[in-house]
């Protein structure tokens, strides 16, 4: 085998290895300390609810607006 295919051999081995070993540590450092991952949440705010506006009208009412208006 030439030296040339053994640095490539040796190169997908590495990229291979860095492929598995980046995901699982970074899976580690979140979940070994739990602050890490609330201070990983606390940089998004993944659901914002809007102001509570004013309430429709109840069925009664609409009932007495639609009389009113019909009485005009």
């Amino acid at each position: 085998m030439s030296s040339f295919g053994m640095s490539k051999g040796l190169l997908e081995i590495g990229k291979f290895a860095v492929y598995v070993i980046v995901p699982i540590a970074l899976t580690y450092a979140v979940t070994a300390n739990s602050k890490n991952l609330q201070k990983i949440m606390g940089f998004h705010q993944y659901v914002v609810y809007p102001f509570e506006g004013p309430r429709p009208p109840s069925p009664e009412e609409l009932r007495e607006m639609a009389r009113n208006d019909n009485n005009r």
